[in-house]
């Protein structure tokens, strides 16, 4: 069974595969000695927290603009209209 790649997953995957060129680089440069490695592990840091977080923005703004409850909407519980409950609220 073929799925279909969507915006979102795709997002998801390009900022995998970020992650992981990241932190092989700064294995291989921390290895080989490289000068100012230590500023590319705090750059891998900072992406560790902040794609993740970029990526929920993209997809939270991916649901406003298409009108659908995604799971980075704000509702845990799926109280907005169109939660396939039948109940407004």
């Amino acid at each position: 069974m073929k799925t279909k790649m969507t915006p979102k997953r795709i997002a998801a995957l390009l900022c995998v595969v970020i992650l992981i060129a990241l932190y092989l680089f700064t294995l291989v440069c921390a290895l080989l000695s490289f000068p100012n490695w230590h500023r590319l592990f705090a750059a891998c840091l900072v992406a560790t927290i902040g794609l993740p977080i970029l990526l929920w923005i993209y997809i939270w703004l991916y649901g406003k603009v298409k009108d659908r409850h995604t799971i980075a909407s704000f509702d845990l519980g799926g109280s907005e209209k169109g939660n396939g409950n039948g109940k407004e609220g």
